[in-house]
């Protein structure tokens, strides 16, 4: 009787367990389909990632633009060193008594002793050559040497002889 009592509460126990698992999937086809919805859990961790993005926004921006200023500090710095040994060549050369000597008479026009000097000027233009076609569009009445001679000058004195030509041709007032 012992085996007898064994098997019926065994197979008590499995229509118990095939009643749950009825019941279970019953509930479950009763119940709307689970949407994804965001927990508070989520949403506080989104709100913790936002801001950690935006305080960390302005420090990265000015470290970019602190590494930006870096290396163009760096360029100008080997810039300068450039140019320091630029200078240093250029000391070097002008220590040598003939590279002086050719830079004087080059720049300075000198000739040794015993040299005789030449300057070439250029001829002066002469009113006959000048034609209509060497009449300068700026000037209706000038000369192209004129404007040559202009651009040539301070510019207070073109300033002061544009007055003048005004001047001279403003018919007198009454």
């Amino acid at each position: 009787m012992g085996s007898d009592r064994f098997s019926t509460a065994a197979r008590l126990r499995a229509i118990g367990q095939e009643a749950h698992a009825r019941v279970y999937r019953a509930a479950a086809a009763r119940r709307p389909a689970r949407r994804n919805k965001l927990t508070g859990r989520a949403a506080l961790l989104a709100l913790v990632l936002c801001s950690l993005v935006i305080a960390l926004a302005y420090p990265m921006r000015q470290y970019i633009a602190q590494r930006a200023d870096i290396a163009d500090q760096r360029r100008e710095a080997q810039q300068a060193r450039q140019k320091v040994d630029e200078l240093r060549e250029q000391k070097a050369r002008w220590q040598d008594p003939e590279y002086v000597r050719t830079q004087a008479r080059k720049q300075l026009h000198y000739v040794m002793p015993g040299e005789d000097g030449y300057s070439v000027a250029r001829p002066a233009p002469t009113a006959g050559a000048q034609g209509p076609a060497h009449r300068s569009a700026g000037s209706p009445g000038g000369s192209g040497s004129q404007a040559d001679a202009a651009a040539h000058r301070p510019w207070y004195a073109n300033l002061w002889d544009g007055v003048d030509h005004a001047d001279a041709a403003a018919p007198p007032r009454h």
